[in-house]
Parts: structure tokens; C-alpha cells; sequence
């Protein structure tokens, strides 16, 4: 999929709708040789999904090894509306707490006073964490509307030839 190609999926209104949304699914290639997939939250900075976690997470070895990823975000709503995006993990180990962090986590319902006390529990726990940055390589937008899975896309195509 070419830049531009990827620019206008992911620069569609839904899309955008999508990529300010708090929770990701992260689907990459353990170790072992098997899949899996887990919720993390992310950040959008306009060019790259940033989701951090611990220094210590299992996934990081598997990253390291095989940096292909996708990521699914999508609504819990029927039809879903569903983003999906392609890429190459970069893992970049920091010091402290990535504003990444602090701001994928900062969409809970919290009041001022619950949120000094958890981001001081956050500092007080990790020394540092480790961003994974994705730049998307391909993205598809299905909306059961306009867009729909490239299958079904397909069937679509061939009853339409048929008719």
C-alpha cells in the first residue's frame, strides 16, 4: 500500500473517530511461533500509533525478534466500525513515564484528586518503560456502509458480474 493510499484511509473522519479512541488490540508473533493478541492502550500523534508497557512485558522479546504487528480498533457497537492497521513495531526504551502514557490513560473517568494519586502510584512503580511505535504500512477502514471486508467485498463483486 503506498504513503497516500494509507494518508486517506486514515485521515477519513470514522478514522480519525477511531484513532482518538483509548484501547487498541495488538496482535503479534510470540516467541514460540504461536499469536497473540492483547488490548493496550494507545496514542495517535498524527503519523504513529504509541502504546507503552513495562520494561519487563513478555511481548517485548517477540517484538524484538518479529516487529511485524497489526492493531484493531474498534467499536462495540453492531455493525462494528473497525480500523485496521499494519506495521513494524520500534521499541524504544525511556526513562520514566512516556507522556504517551500518561495521556493514553487520561480518557478514564477520574476526579483531579483521583488522578494526582494514580499518576503518583504510576511513578512510583516504573522506572521506566518501553514505547512501541508503529507507522502504519497498510490500513483498511470498514464501516458495513461504504466499506466492507475485503471478502465480502469479493462476493459483492462476484454476484454483481453474475447479474
Amino acid at each position: 500500500m503506498e504513503p497516500n493510499e494509507i494518508d486517506e484511509v486514515l485521515s477519513r473522519p470514522l478514522s480519525r473517530e477511531l484513532l482518538a479512541r483509548d484501547l487498541t488490540r495488538l496482535a503479534y508473533v510470540a516467541k514460540d511461533g504461536t499469536p497473540r493478541v492483547v488490548p493496550i492502550a494507545f496514542v495517535w500523534n498524527g503519523s504513529e500509533v504509541v502504546m507503552c508497557t513495562t520494561k519487563n512485558a513478555p511481548k517485548l522479546p517477540a517484538l524484538r525478534h518479529n516487529p511485524a504487528v497489526a492493531l484493531t480498533i474498534d467499536t462495540e457497537v453492531h455493525p462494528p466500525k473497525i480500523l485496521l492497521i499494519r506495521g513494524r513495531a520500534e521499541l524504544d526504551v525511556v526513562d520514566g513515564i512516556p507522556d504517551e502514557y500518561l495521556r493514553a490513560n487520561g480518557t478514564y473517568t477520574m476526579t483531579p484528586g483521583q488522578r494526582v494519586e494514580w499518576e503518583a502510584n504510576v511513578r512510583s512503580l516504573y522506572d521506566g518503560m518501553v514505547r512501541i511505535v508503529v507507522t502504519p504500512t497498510w490500513a483498511k477502514l470498514i464501516d458495513f456502509e461504504t466499506t466492507l471486508p475485503s471478502a465480502v467485498e469479493e462476493l459483492v463483486r462476484q454476484r454483481d458480474q453474475r447479474a
